[in-house]
């Protein structure tokens, strides 16, 4: 798009400069893999320089918005109806495998409304933008939610529960009632990418639970920029409830269906 607003300039800016830092550090895991203490310290420094680097940018630029991210936890503003939502290293693992299927991930919420997302994987290049009324857009080519409707041609999206894996059951039935009816099932480890993959097409839904606000905040917004519909699995606010269907809009209720059994 050839005329961003101010606040995603801001928002680019940031995760272009958090992307070239953990772009440094990326470029390092290989050579920690043979340690035998392993990259996982270094990855976890390199995750908090990031969002160090996100929240000067963008605060700096916006000293009266709200702040909640992954590392730093929650900041009130003094502008109560406007934060910002983050997470400077989504698919941590995949980074500390020296897998380049990860990103930085930036969300404008106003009024608990979530108005624009900025998702920026470095390893690819691929700069993920969508404002409220403006579309979504891929390195300033327009995207679009995928156009199949034969979901035996359809490939989704899902992940894995991290941490407490108390949702592995559901997650197994989950899978065992979309997979035979799909093409395939795709686990790239990246909610925030998984979401934009939504957005341009390249999968035709998502569904995950036990998810944060920055694990999908940015996503949510490209998803429905490009033309599709957010669901929550248990209904309700994907922010508020953690878990999300992704999909375009007449694919929405049978993909749900499915998920939800």
């Amino acid at each position: 798009m050839s005329q961003w607003s101010a606040n995603i300039n801001v928002m680019i800016k940031a995760a272009r400069r958090a992307g070239s830092s953990l772009m440094r550090d990326f470029g390092e895991v290989e050579n920690l893999q043979v340690s035998t203490k392993g990259p996982g310290d270094f990855v976890s420094k390199a995750d908090l320089k990031a969002e160090d680097i996100l929240k000067h940018e963008l605060l700096s630029a916006r000293e009266n918005y709200g702040w909640l991210a992954e590392e730093g936890g929650s900041e009130d503003g003094a502008d109560p109806t406007r934060r910002w939502i983050v997470d400077p290293l989504d698919g941590t693992t995949n980074f500390l495998h020296g897998i380049p299927q990860w990103c930085v991930s930036i969300a404008l919420e106003h009024k608990k409304e979530i108005v624009a997302g900025v998702i920026f994987s470095p390893a690819t290049e691929e700069l993920f933008v969508a404002e409220k009324g403006g579309g979504a857009w891929l390195n300033d080519k327009r995207i679009r939610v995928s156009g199949r409707r034969d979901m035996t041609q359809m490939v989704f999206g899902t992940g894995m529960p991290i941490g407490n894996r108390d949702n592995f059951p559901n997650l197994i039935h989950e899978i065992s009632r979309v997979f035979p009816a799909a093409a395939d099932i795709r686990r790239l480890g990246s909610a925030a990418m998984d979401l934009a993959y939504v957005a341009a097409g390249r999968l035709d839904g998502y569904w995950h639970r036990s998810l944060s606000p920055w694990d999908m905040a940015a996503g949510i917004i490209l998803v429905k920029e490009a033309g599709g519909f957010i669901g929550s699995i248990d209904d309700g606010n994907p922010l508020v409830t953690g878990d999300i269907i992704a999909a375009p809009s007449d694919v929405y209720e049978p993909f749900a269906k499915l998920v939800r059994g």
